[in-house]
C-alpha cells in the first residue's frame, strides 16, 4: 500500500462583501469619530472643493507640525479624493499628538462611510486601526507607574 499523504489545496479566502454606503445626514455630511490618548475628534466630510478646517481655524494654522500634516493627508492621497471633499473638525483633549492620531482616525472613518469601496485601501495602509495606548496610572508606594523609590538597603 501507498501512504503518501495526500496535498490539500486550500482555496484563498474570500473576499469580504463591501458594506453598504451610509447616508449622509439631511444636511449632506457624512460623520465620524476618532480617539487617541485623551483626545478626541468629531469629524464631517461632504462633496466640496478641498477645504478643511478644525476648529474654525486653518488645517495648516492647527496643525503647525509637518509630521502632523503629512500623516492626517496621508488618508486623503492614498485614498485618491485629494481636493473632491470638504472637511469640517472640532478635536478637544490631549496634545498636538493625540489630536493628530484623533483626527486621522475620524477622517479614514468617515471617508469609509462617504465611499464604501475605500475600505481595502484605509485598511492595508492601517488608518482604521484605534490605537488603544493610553498613558498608565501612577501607583501608590512608586514614584510613577512603574519606577520605584529609591532602595535602600541600611
Amino acid at each position: 500500500m501507498d501512504f503518501t499523504p495526500v496535498a490539500v489545496v486550500k482555496a484563498p479566502p474570500a473576499p469580504r462583501p463591501l458594506r453598504a454606503q451610509e447616508p449622509a445626514d439631511k444636511f449632506g455630511w457624512w460623520w465620524a469619530t476618532g480617539r487617541r490618548k485623551t483626545s478626541i475628534a468629531r469629524l464631517r466630510i461632504k462633496p466640496g472643493k478641498g477645504e478643511f478646517k478644525i476648529n474654525e481655524r486653518e488645517f495648516d494654522q492647527f496643525f503647525v507640525e509637518e509630521r502632523d500634516r503629512k500623516n492626517i493627508l496621508a488618508v486623503i492621497e492614498k485614498t485618491g479624493i485629494k481636493g473632491q471633499i470638504d472637511i469640517r473638525a472640532t478635536c478637544n483633549g490631549g496634545g498636538v499628538t493625540g489630536q493628530t492620531g484623533a483626527v486621522l482616525l475620524a477622517l479614514a472613518r468617515a471617508v469609509m462611510a462617504y465611499d464604501p469601496t475605500l475600505e481595502t485601501v484605509l485598511r492595508d495602509n492601517n488608518f482604521l486601526t484605534r490605537d488603544a495606548r493610553k498613558v498608565e496610572r501612577k501607583k501608590y508606594g512608586q514614584s510613577g507607574a512603574r519606577r520605584r523609590f529609591q532602595f535602600s538597603k541600611r
